[in-house]
């Protein structure tokens, strides 16, 4: 590989050395880095209004809110408080998933049974912390 980057380099040094640079368009102007060009033409307008009003779209909102869950999630020590930050962080990678239309690693059927079930653990957990309240 390091081949092919001393045999491009050597072309474009090259090519610069001829002048054929000089006189392209743009050539000196401050380039325009715009993080939108991949988005489709149609909707760049309307994401710069958002943007502008302070507006982020819906999956950036959830990843910065899935980053904090993992964050809190790995500093806890309390089991029960881990379990609700990762059913809470399944919830945020599923409605991820469905921005995305398309699959992440986990599949939808078993992501769903992973929610049941950490939702049984919960309401099991509020129960038996019902019951130790009442028997204080």
């Amino acid at each position: 590989m390091k081949l092919l980057d001393a045999l491009v380099e050597q072309r474009i040094s090259a090519a610069a050395a001829r002048g054929e640079f000089d006189n392209l368009p743009g050539a000196g102007e401050p380039l325009e880095l715009d993080d939108d060009a991949l988005v489709p033409e149609e909707v760049r307008v309307a994401n710069r209004i958002m943007k502008n009003a302070g507006f982020v779209p819906p999956a950036v909102e959830h990843l910065r809110a899935l980053r904090d869950l993992q964050s809190e999630s790995s500093s806890s020590e309390d089991p029960a408080t881990r379990r609700k930050l990762q059913a809470k962080m399944l919830a945020l990678d599923m409605a991820l998933e469905s921005l995305r239309g398309s699959s992440t690693v986990v599949p939808l059927e078993y992501r769903r049974r992973i929610v049941e079930r950490l939702s049984e653990r919960r309401s099991e957990n509020d129960r038996n912390a019902q019951a130790e309240a009442t028997e204080k």
